[in-house]
């Protein structure tokens, strides 16, 4: 875990963050829980990779389809014998939308016996990943079924970590949202008001929402593991700094320049350059010390992205 207060990065481990908390503090963890989203099908003898993106209501699911060129509105795609979907539309983002001939807990039955564990494209797996993928591409509270990718800075906590955690008086709470994969896709445009944002469903409680507010109000800081978490507090926070219940979807968009409402400390992974999670660590922690930060994790053979190593985040250099 590389520790970003001040000018110089400081390294340590995800086992000694415990010394970076105290009491009063409340960690908010996003518990969404990945599906096995990626589909393999045939049309004809066409064969089509599925990755569902989001559920959009009675059977039909938004997803990104390889090769989508090949695929019409009327085409059926056969997964299995006994599960199959129907092209509904294709649309200008280039996704397509299908309706799966099963629904509700048949539908997510099918889903596990026969989709794969969404894995990114760097991670090479063969299309029978192993049972370990199914395990640990998933955080130990994940509870809530809709993403296609983990929360991945939630990966790093064992009960054990959890435990350690609870025990320093720190308060935890939950939020969901569930990651889609356009959260990963690379920003081309030049100005980045043109970057269109994937919407993403999220939801606060009440309970969650008085338990942030009370801490704040004691003078505790409100730390979000992932930056999931972190957008769903900004996009759940009134003006008046208030988190509020939320369930709806969110397409924040966080750049340099943003004026942080709820968030005091960023606990995340190492991101793609170019990409909008690079944009938000650099709004909230300043983009010449990321830079800096990026090159010293570069330098010390730090692993990047979903299984990679941390980065435990203070905004202007603040520890």
């Amino acid at each position: 875990m590389l520790v970003v207060a001040g000018d110089t990065p400081q390294d340590s481990l995800i086992a000694e963050l415990p010394r970076f908390l105290k009491a009063g503090d409340v960690m908010v963890f996003n518990d969404t829980k990945v599906i096995p989203a990626r589909l393999f099908a045939k049309r004809g003898e066409a064969k089509i990779e599925l990755l569902l993106h989001k559920d959009k209501g009675e059977s039909v699911w938004q997803c990104f389809a390889k090769p989508a060129k090949k695929l019409k509105p009327g085409d059926t795609l056969f997964i299995a014998d006994d599960f199959a979907a129907e092209v509904v539309e294709k649309l200008e983002s280039g996704e397509v939308l299908i309706r799966f001939d099963s629904s509700g807990a048949a539908f997510y039955e099918k889903l596990v016996r026969y989709g794969h564990m969404p894995l990114p494209p760097y991670i090479e797996r063969q299309r029978s990943e192993s049972t370990d993928d199914s395990q640990t591409y998933q955080t130990v509270y994940a509870k809530h079924e809709g993403s296609v990718a983990a929360p991945t800075a939630g990966l790093h906590f064992t009960d054990a970590l959890l435990a350690a955690i609870d025990a320093l008086g720190v308060v935890r709470v939950h939020v969901t949202l569930h990651v889609g994969g356009g959260t990963f896709l690379p920003v081309k445009t030049d100005d980045t008001s043109e970057h269109l944002m994937h919407s993403e469903y999220a939801m606060v409680t009440q309970e969650t929402a008085d338990a942030v507010n009370t801490a704040k109000q004691r003078g505790g800081r409100v730390i979000a593991v992932g930056t999931t978490s972190m957008r769903t507090l900004e996009s759940a926070t009134d003006e008046s700094g208030k988190l509020q219940p939320f369930e709806q979807e969110t397409a924040i968009f966080i750049t340099p320049g943003y004026r942080f409402k709820m968030v005091d400390v960023l606990l995340t992974n190492f991101h793609l350059p170019r990409s909008t999670l690079f944009m938000l660590v650099s709004a909230f922690s300043g983009l010449a010390r990321m830079q800096a930060a990026y090159a010293h994790a570069i330098k010390h053979n730090y692993r990047f992205y979903s299984y990679g190593d941390a980065c435990l985040l203070f905004p202007n250099g603040q520890g």
